[in-house]
């Protein structure tokens, strides 16, 4: 088993993966701002910013990285994982980000949804952060081992919730997947299980992963 801290450990994705994770047995190590409103047993929680988890990084196997550019984080994202892939590289631990469904495109060699001028405006912002941290990733020395991971179009707190189903569709090449009725989506629960197998399998390096229905 491994050692896996999650910076921004008590927030949406990052709650689910801390859980799916500790139940299959993996030693965690929740990082956030704010206390968990509903603890996970068996997780070890530590309070502080972005920041102020590096030094954990050092004891880790796998770092996952589930930041929002939100509640006074917004514009501060890129240069938080740059620091976060310099210390994980500098351990030897893999990194997984979580991103978001802007930093897809609808066809390969199309411009990035984030990009277009479709994309909803009220998340046009955090979209196009959550690109800049990708392309920074892109950018680092070849000795950080990191996988960006986007979510679907409809995936977060603020959808409606269903069952989760216990399977999800996998996109490499950073193009975003949709049913066959044109609908974009995944469970948290789902997610969090496509991330933890992709941590497990160990099969995906500086690549930019995609999990849908």
């Amino acid at each position: 088993m491994s050692t896996i801290v999650v910076i921004g450990g008590t927030g949406y994705a990052g709650s689910s993966i801390v859980r799916e994770a500790v139940r299959r047995g993996h030693e965690v190590v929740a990082v956030s701002r704010n206390a968990p409103a509903d603890p996970v047993e068996g997780v070890r929680y530590e309070q502080g910013a972005a920041a102020d988890s590096l030094p954990l990084i050092a004891g880790a196997d796998v770092v996952v990285g589930a930041l929002s550019p939100r509640a006074g984080s917004e514009g501060t994202l890129v240069e938080s994982y740059r620091s976060i892939a310099r210390a994980a590289a500098d351990t030897g631990a893999r990194l997984f980000v979580i991103g978001g469904f802007g930093s897809l495109r609808p066809a390969p060699g199309a411009p990035r949804f984030a990009d277009g001028g479709e994309f909803p405006e009220e998340y046009a912002a955090e979209a196009k952060e959550l690109a800049a941290v990708l392309d920074a990733l892109e950018a680092t020395p070849e000795r950080v081992d990191w996988v960006f991971v986007s979510p679907a179009g409809v995936y977060g707190a603020y959808t409606p919730q269903g069952e989760p189903r216990g399977a999800y569709r996998t996109s490499t090449d950073g193009t975003a997947l949709f049913d066959a009725e044109g609908d974009s989506a995944i469970e948290g629960a789902d997610f969090a299980l496509a991330v933890v197998d992709a941590i497990e399998r160990g099969e995906h390096h500086r690549a930019h992963l995609h999990f849908a229905y």
